[in-house]
């Protein structure tokens, strides 16, 4: 049985007249042929063959170019959307899916037809979060998803609603328009019809989904969905392949850590995360809040009071054009004995991080590739859940920056903050991966790699992203940082040269027992904690064996003749100079040191290391240059 589209297409194309002329707006050219091709085309494709489509300007234009691949039904006057299919009610299937002309959509129409077939409801809406919610029709749901009320723009000051568009994509039964009137001269579907139906008890369900629906009456927007179409951003955001996601947690990585939130207003966004977020968005990668909140089960925020909260989260992005593809909460807490307590949410489950459930129910919703995300946090219970959940990891150093203690979980990258992160996920990570082809190509049969350069030049960074590289291809990689041979902070004197700091010695007869070993070795290596400058002797034990591979890091690995006589291959690690002050004024403010201070170790080191570390890079096979996007 052949299913029912019908096409809105009565524009008039007035703010793109001036460029394409008196064609109706359907008709403009994208990519090389109108807008309503591509979405006949579409509908096509996936078994609409019964195509009605709602013309009034220039209506011989449309039937002249598709001829009997379509049906045109002709108003005789402008009646607006919802006056548009009342116009045309004898011609409607019982059951028909609804397109706007004027927007490009890339959308698996058949599981959101499917999907209103389930849920037996009068209309499905396909919902999605957009960059500019304050001038679109607001979608209010219930958890489950039934729509509670349609919000039309221009909204109230000071309204606190969630970033659920109504993207104009619907699948309706007929028998919705049955007793709908209106007062208005041109009804409209949003704000006329939905309000109406609800009104009248109809059921209608929100389609949440992150492919691509995107309006193009204006020439700006035309021109951002041809730009979306070449970069592949639509293409990432459909459902044809499974998605990348980045996972971000919420306080202490979006907005700043207060503890506990209570009320909307104790959101306050970090600087430029909502540009960072944006550029999420332009990439086609999906963003994904995975938030533990106690407070429900601590009775403290109910959840409509938690959603008020992230609708003032979402609103503060949307100010700024950003915005979340989804926020999944956790209100369990495995503790009693709070004053008003919910008994019913205290219990150990598996939502809350570290356990992955929030992770897992985004994967199957949205139809993420795991091994292609990303989890980006501010603390060790972020990290340990990417750990668990199969996700690269980035512990941030704003809000806890990994200092809460409650996990050894070790992040796979440090960043300063979240756009520092973005911007290595998206351009940074895959330029390196690139750039180190050619080391990998030359390795032969050495079993390790020596990475140099200055301090803040990214050579940790380096090194995991070479781990990764060699997990690919079935390789065990350890990555052994020389920090861990630091010498006590009592014993390290500034202005004595950088290898007085190092116990060179030590680390080489380690290195050295460990290569010459034909047998599996685990060892202990040291770790450096760079917010205490202590080196923890015995925090990690790895087994080593006879072919594993041995990535060495740390600002000495070309000064050694001891550690380069290893039979090693050398990487001398270089960054823009502007690019390592700005990050070594974030370690060491990090650290806690004021301004001056910060200047003075600045010009201690570069006095005392700098010369003697960039001669080293001479003894370098490769030198990689880390750009100020990784």
């Amino acid at each position: 049985m052949s299913r029912q589209a019908v096409i809105l297409a009565g524009g008039f194309g007035t703010r793109l007249r001036s460029i394409y002329g008196d064609i109706p707006k359907p008709m403009v050219p994208l990519l090389g042929k109108p807008v309503l091709e591509h979405l006949v085309d579409s509908c096509l494709l996936q078994g609409f063959s019964n195509i009605l489509v709602l013309a009034h300007h220039r209506h011989e234009v449309i039937s002249s170019h598709f001829g009997s691949r379509i049906h045109v039904h002709v108003e005789s006057e402008p009646k607006g959307t919802a006056g548009a299919l009342m116009d045309a009610l004898t011609k409607l299937d019982d059951r028909f899916l609804v397109l706007y002309g004027d927007t490009y959509v890339d959308v698996d129409l058949n599981t959101l037809w499917n999907t209103h077939d389930r849920q037996h409801a009068d209309a499905t809406l396909f919902v999605h979060p957009n960059s500019h919610p304050y001038d679109s029709d607001l979608v209010e749901m219930h958890p489950d998803r039934w729509v509670n009320a349609i919000h039309p723009y221009p909204h109230p000051a000071g309204s606190l609603i969630r970033n659920r568009v109504n993207a104009a994509l619907y699948v309706m039964e007929r028998e919705l328009l049955d007793g709908f009137e209106s007062d208005q001269a041109k009804p409209d579907i949003a704000k006329h019809l939905f309000p109406n139906a609800l009104a009248r008890g109809k059921r209608l369900f929100g389609y949440e989904s992150v492919e691509y629906v995107k309006d193009m009456g204006t020439p700006e927007r035309l021109g951002k969905v041809e730009a979306d179409i070449r970069n592949g951003v639509t293409e990432r955001l459909s459902s044809r392949s499974a998605r990348q996601a980045i996972f971000l947690d919420r306080d202490g990585t979006l907005n700043v850590e207060k503890g506990l939130i209570r009320e909307p207003a104790q959101i306050e966004l970090y600087d430029g995360v909502a540009d960072a977020v944006k550029k999420i968005n332009q990439s086609g990668l999906v963003s994904v809040v995975i938030t533990n909140q106690p407070i429900i089960a601590r009775g403290e925020v109910t959840m409509p009071g938690l959603e008020r909260i992230h609708a003032r989260l979402e609103t503060l992005l949307g100010e700024h054009g950003a915005y979340l593809d989804r926020i999944i909460a956790c209100p369990h807490h495995p503790d009693s004995g709070f004053e008003n307590e919910i008994p019913e949410l205290k219990f150990a489950c598996a939502c809350r991080k570290p356990e992955t459930g929030m992770v897992d129910t985004a994967v199957s919703d949205l139809c993420i590739d795991r091994t292609r995300s990303w989890m980006v946090g501010d603390t060790t219970i972020d990290m340990e859940t990417a750990r668990r959940a199969g996700l690269k990891s980035i512990l941030l150093r704003t809000g806890y920056a990994g200092q809460d203690g409650k996990f050894d979980a070790e992040p796979d990258y440090v960043m300063a903050d979240l756009a520092t992160a973005v911007r290595f996920i998206l351009t940074g990570h895959g330029e390196l991966r690139a750039k180190l082809i050619p080391i990998l190509e030359s390795l032969d049969n050495r079993r390790l790699l020596m990475i140099g350069g200055l301090s803040r030049s990214g050579k940790s960074t380096l090194a995991q992203i070479l781990r990764e590289q060699f997990a690919q291809v079935g390789r065990n990689a350890h990555i052994i940082c020389l920090d861990g041979w630091l010498k006590p902070v009592h014993e390290r004197h500034e202005g004595l040269g950088v290898e007085s700091r190092f116990d060179l010695d030590s680390a080489s007869r380690f290195l050295r027992s460990v290569l010459e070993s034909t047998i599996p070795v685990t060892v202990t290596l040291p770790y450096y904690d760079r917010k205490t400058r202590t080196v923890l002797p015995n925090r990690m034990s790895v087994t080593i064996r006879p072919d594993d591979i041995l990535i060495v890091e740390g600002v000495l690995s070309f000064l050694s003749s001891e550690l380069l006589s290893l039979n090693s291959m050398s990487i001398f690690v270089d960054v823009d100079h502007n690019e390592r002050m700005i990050r070594l004024h974030q370690e060491y403010s990090w650290r806690g040191l004021k301004t001056k201070e910060i200047e003075q170790m600045i010009a201690s080191r570069e006095l005392d290391e700098s010369m003697l570390i960039q001669r080293s890079a001479e003894r370098a096979q490769f030198r990689i240059l880390n750009g100020s996007s990784s």
